[in-house]
């Protein structure tokens, strides 16, 4: 019966731009698990029915992401037993995707630097909810003002950051023209109490007045600066040695030859 089955522990939501996995231990063996999500206003939303899996996509059953849901995680036989037994199940923590969920990676749409100028265009991360017509909405559709980016940049083999902030999709900082300059960006919510930071975008560069040499740093310079120090020694002291010996030789053949 119902009583003798393990319940789920560990349970743990994980969530990035919206899209939500519910995460449970043990793996269930001669049982299986079906999820129940319950909302504080919404109906009940049964997903992954008689799964023999540890993990839920339950993304579809928060569509009010302002809403505080609990999971119930149900043990319950292959078959609905005709008894009136109640399944034994394990309760979730709280989830509330809006001040919850993780703010993923910004895409870097394009950057130029021009002059004295950085620009840097951002594309919103998308989420799996769409509009009527079909299309994704961004989490920009979601948060709306509440969105920050935040940008972090310094000159290229520099470890001095310096950091920007928008509400927009578009940065525009000054910079030193003849410079090159790393950054990222990071999206964020500063209306949360907790999780305000995102993650990271991949790191890009700007490759004005790049040449080979800025590619290897103080290094290469020190290279060739011995390199050519020990060219110049060898100009110098080598004709002085052939010298030398030209002397020496001369010198000998003018010697008379002994016995003569």
């Amino acid at each position: 019966g119902y009583a003798e089955l393990p319940t789920a522990v560990n349970i743990t939501w994980s969530s990035i731009n919206f899209k939500t996995i519910l995460q449970w231990q043990p793996k269930p063996s001669g049982y299986f698990y079906t999820v129940e999500i319950h909302g504080q206003t919404s109906d009940i939303k049964k997903k992954c029915i008689l799964t023999t899996e540890t993990e839920c996509d339950v993304t579809d059953a928060l569509q009010d992401v302002r809403e505080t849901y609990i999971a119930q995680i149900l043990s319950v036989m292959s078959m609905e037993m005709d008894n009136f037994e109640e399944p034994r199940f394990a309760v979730s923590e709280k989830f509330t995707p809006y001040s919850q969920t993780v703010v993923g990676k910004p895409e870097i749409k394009n950057y130029t630097q021009k002059g004295s100028e950085l620009t840097i265009v951002i594309k919103d991360p998308l989420t799996p909810y769409v509009f009527p017509n079909g299309s994704f909405k961004s989490i920009r559709d979601i948060f709306q003002q509440d969105l920050e980016y935040k940008l972090y940049y310094w000159k290229d083999q520099s470890s001095g950051k310096k950091d920007a902030t928008t509400k927009s999709h578009t940065f525009q900082v000054s910079v030193e023209s003849t410079k090159n300059y790393c950054f990222y960006v990071r999206g964020m919510v500063p209306s949360r109490r907790e999780n305000r930071n995102g993650q990271d975008s991949t790191m890009s560069c700007t490759s004005v007045g790049r040449s080979t040499l800025d590619d290897y740093g103080a290094e290469v310079f020190i290279i060739i600066a011995v390199i050519a120090i020990a060219v110049i020694t060898l100009a110098i002291v080598l004709p002085v040695i052939l010298c030398k010996r030209k002397k020496a030789r001369a010198a000998r053949e003018k010697e008379p030859l002994n016995g003569v």
